[in-house]
């Protein structure tokens, strides 16, 4: 069930960016009065041969144009006429050209239909981001309230030199506010961390390979925070043994576990055993004894001791920030690339598939998630079209320019052809991803 709500999410996304993606086209198209043929949500084809299985699941016309919903849900398209793209060839295009073909308007009319799914994309992202921030404001921990008891640092972080306890006081050689900025820190290149280790200073670098660690979900570091019990499972070993809401765990077999995350081990360590709990109830020292189960839990849900920063914003400021950050993710996937192309993270775990997008949605509904997911989704969907690859917008953005400077146009057989690679090209990306996000699965 919860595959199938990550999996109706990530549907939904799409739906929404390819359908407006296809809009901006299909709006550039219309102002400069060329002729759309389709616009269809997901292909009506078995993608990329658009003489294969031709059906919709519903389809619509409306003046010149077809409206639809087809049966391959990867992507969509507008079926601009006079065009060469995914749905036809240059054989399609031998007679005379005509005053509303896409083919027959100047070059810069036809650069701002082709960049239009880019700045639809685009902006979506911005206010989907700003929508998020208005409505939900940020939540994150201040460098002040991480630094009480410091960072847990797992065994990722310990092999670069990072121990539990310490204290991050600069992100090179600068201050900081909140814990995100260390997260993102994380994944940015040549980064030195400068901690406060009970009275040291030290500074520890971030080896830039460790970006592909980070990229196979791995854990580095998290707040190290003291706990109380939120809930409690019925019918679990904790419910069964004693343990309330409001319960703060002290000691397990005598040893003191003060922080969640030394006290999960322990579990851990005694799984199938019965364990003695020190708990603390208003004030009140009590014993308990539950049994560990064989997931190495007790059945109950932590509160962490934490005190989170909450910003809340006018819309005014929301626009700013979210924009703003919405915007960042384009060098932040630029930079992705060149690490890729550098070798400090493997494209096994870079790219992710159809697979992996579902996973990052939450498996209970989740509409702050799902909006924040969806507008980073819509500022990638734009970044990766705009690469100047055939069959991409980006390919014929790079056609278009040439045409703009040399002052003539491409033959239709070499567009025809540069779209064939272009599209091969594609789907072997396509074969790539659902490949490696089947092996990430099993």
């Amino acid at each position: 069930m919860n595959g199938l709500i990550m999996a109706a999410q990530l549907l939904l996304a799409l739906t929404i960016l390819v359908g407006l993606h296809e809009f901006g086209h299909f709006l550039f198209a219309r102002i400069f009065k060329i002729r759309v043929n389709k616009f269809y949500i997901f292909f009506d084809f078995l993608f990329p041969l658009p003489n294969v299985l031709n059906f919709s699941l519903w389809k619509k016309k409306i003046g010149d144009t077809e409206y639809g919903l087809g049966w391959f849900p990867l992507g969509g398209y507008v079926d601009i006429a006079g065009m060469v793209d995914e749905t036809k060839d240059a054989s399609q295009l031998a007679a005379e050209p005509q005053p509303w073909e896409f083919r027959s308007k100047p070059a810069w009319q036809r650069l701002f239909v082709m960049l239009g799914g880019i700045i639809v994309n685009v902006i979506l992202g911005m206010m989907i981001y700003s929508g998020v921030k208005y409505v939900w404001g940020d939540t994150d921990y201040a460098k002040s309230e991480l630094n009480k008891a410091g960072i847990y640092a797992y065994p990722m972080a310990e092999q670069i030199g990072l121990k539990t306890g310490d204290k991050i006081i600069k992100i090179n050689g600068h201050d900081f506010k909140n814990y995100s900025d260390i997260t993102t820190a994380i994944v940015n290149e040549n980064t030195t961390f400068t901690v406060q280790r009970d009275s040291q200073t030290l500074d520890i670098f971030v080896p830039n390979e460790l970006i592909n660690d980070v990229a196979r979900k791995k854990m580095f570091i998290s707040p190290l925070f003291e706990f109380d019990v939120y809930a409690v499972s019925k019918g679990s070993p904790a419910e069964q043994s004693g343990l309330r809401v409001g319960d703060k765990i002290v000691s397990l077999n005598g040893e003191p576990v003060k922080y969640y995350q030394l006290f999960s081990p322990k579990l851990k360590a005694n799984v199938g055993k019965k364990v003695e709990l020190g708990i603390l109830r208003n004030g009140t020292p009590l014993t308990i004894n539950p049994t560990v189960s064989a997931d190495s839990t007790i059945g109950f849900t932590m509160n962490p001791l934490l005190n989170i920063t909450k910003s809340e914003f006018t819309m005014g400021q929301a626009v700013v920030v979210g924009s703003t950050e919405a915007l960042s993710i384009i060098p932040q996937q630029i930079n992705g690339f060149a690490r890729i192309f550098k070798g400090h993270i493997s494209p096994r775990n870079a790219l992710t598939g159809p697979v992996g997008l579902a996973q990052m949605f939450s498996p209970a509904w989740d509409w702050e998630k799902f909006w924040i997911l969806t507008g980073m989704l819509s500022m990638a969907l734009a970044f990766m079209n705009a690469l100047p690859i055939p069959a991409l917008d980006g390919g014929h953005v790079i056609m278009l320019l040439y045409e703009m400077i040399a002052g003539k146009a491409p033959s239709e057989k070499f567009l025809e052809r540069t779209q064939q690679v272009g599209t091969f090209l594609l789907l072997a990306l396509m074969v790539y991803v659902l490949l490696n996000d089947t092996i990430k699965l099993f």
